[in-house]
């Protein structure tokens, strides 16, 4: 069978051409199908979208050569606060402090914007990847030699595996038949960036809310991005207010810790769910992100499980093929599972266990949550672990992109 590409990607969002850009250094045909236009979040103007990438992300971007150009756009996270907070009253006293000078490291991770992040990545896949921009995957075959792939536009693709990283609600799972296990957390988060009128010092807080954690992420300057996660009541009612009016309901639960706060950019929003992928390959298919799981943004995870899948799945396909393997076979994708599978899942779950754990105002439980942190916080062997687990540093085995090497 005469193939059009070895791999096409049902998905243009930052995991797939992350994916799409490690395998193409390898050697392997790609193609890239993005249902957006290729500069639809590529802009210049700022809007507050940003992600908290571990280190073990940005030494992947390291060793595929995007980092040099996104170094200077970063903002290190030095320390991470973690507080319970009182319901329209901010934070209480901190419970957890992590401070990235105790790791050899230095740091905890980085802040960046999606539009550099974004922008990087569709500059490094020309000459290299074949991004179709503007088509999605609309069908698909798995055969004994390969999977066709059927575009919106009516063409059909050849390759010899097809890659879901297309969302939570994945196509591509649903027509292989992976079913989805969660459920609805009755939570909606709200994302927007506030300039603050005093420096954060490279400082995260999250603040745990009866009704949903808090969360305040630095950004360059006195700028800090925001992931409110509030009963999904309230955050309608919430999304129905004028500018002036949300911060005026942002402010008690934010503090003044950093002086005023004024929005510095658009608001979004997005219902919260945890949804896991029963398996992540089935003949000819393997999925990614949040096609594999979709978790709570509680401790700004996301991003980083699909680059910890992105890094595991690029170094299975780049050993079978020096193997001589067929790349679509069970036993090859099997590999990717088995070494994905159980990680993610444990911490989707730990995420949702602590959700339910913080989002709420039970006081026997508060009076637990305060013994718990202030354990971890009292022991620096312990906090130093959770430390290197966040930052992604803690794999076992390690995927070696992640590690800053080539597989």
């Amino acid at each position: 069978m005469k193939k059009d590409f070895d791999i096409v990607i049902a998905g243009g969002g930052l995991n797939g051409p992350v994916l799409a850009l490690a395998l193409a250094d390898a050697g392997f045909n790609v193609a890239v199908v993005d249902n957006r236009a290729a500069d639809a979040r590529a802009g210049e103007d700022f809007d507050g979208r940003a992600y908290a990438l571990a280190l073990a992300s940005q030494r992947l971007l390291g060793v595929l050569g995007l980092w040099g150009g996104l170094a200077d756009k970063s903002q290190p996270i030095l320390k991470v606060e973690a507080a319970q907070g009182v319901a329209g009253g901010g934070a209480g006293h901190f419970g957890l402090h992590f401070d990235g000078a105790e790791i050899e490291e230095g740091r905890l991770g980085y802040m960046l914007e999606d539009r550099f992040l974004y922008r990087a990545l569709l500059a490094a896949m020309q000459g290299k990847v074949t991004h179709l921009s503007g088509a999605s995957v609309v069908g698909q075959e798995a055969g004994a030699a390969g999977v066709t792939v059927r575009l919106s536009e009516g063409r059909d693709l050849s390759a010899s595996l097809l890659i879901g990283a297309d969302g939570r609600r994945s196509g591509v799972a649903e027509r292989a038949g992976i079913r989805r296990l969660g459920h609805d957390y009755g939570q909606i988060a709200l994302v927007a960036a506030v300039d603050h009128e005093l420096p954060h010092h490279g400082t995260a807080h999250q603040f745990f809310m009866p009704s949903g954690p808090l969360a305040i992420l630095p950004l360059p300057g006195n700028r800090s991005s925001i992931v409110w996660s509030e009963d999904a009541d309230q955050a309608r009612a919430i999304l129905g207010l004028d500018d002036a009016a949300f911060l005026d309901v942002l402010r008690p639960r934010f503090g003044d810790f950093l002086g005023d706060i004024a929005l510095a950019g658009p608001r979004f929003s997005y219902p919260l769910n945890l949804t896991l992928a029963e398996r992540y390959v089935a003949p000819r298919i393997a999925l990614i992100g949040d096609a594999a799981h979709g978790v709570h943004p509680l401790a700004g995870q996301g991003l980083n499980l699909g680059l910890r899948d992105v890094a595991a799945l690029a170094e299975v396909l780049i050993k079978a093929r020096r193997r001589g393997e067929d790349i679509g076979t069970e036993p090859v994708l099997a590999r990717y599972q088995e070494w994905r599978r159980p990680d993610a899942t444990a911490l989707a779950l730990g995420m949702d266990g602590v959700n339910a754990l913080f989002s709420n105002a039970n006081p026997i439980l508060n009076a637990a949550r305060e013994i718990g942190m202030g354990l971890v916080d009292a022991l620096p062997p312990l906090r130093r672990g959770f430390m290197r687990q966040a930052a992604g540093l803690r794999l076992d085995p390690m995927p070696r992109l992640l590690a800053g090497q080539r597989p």
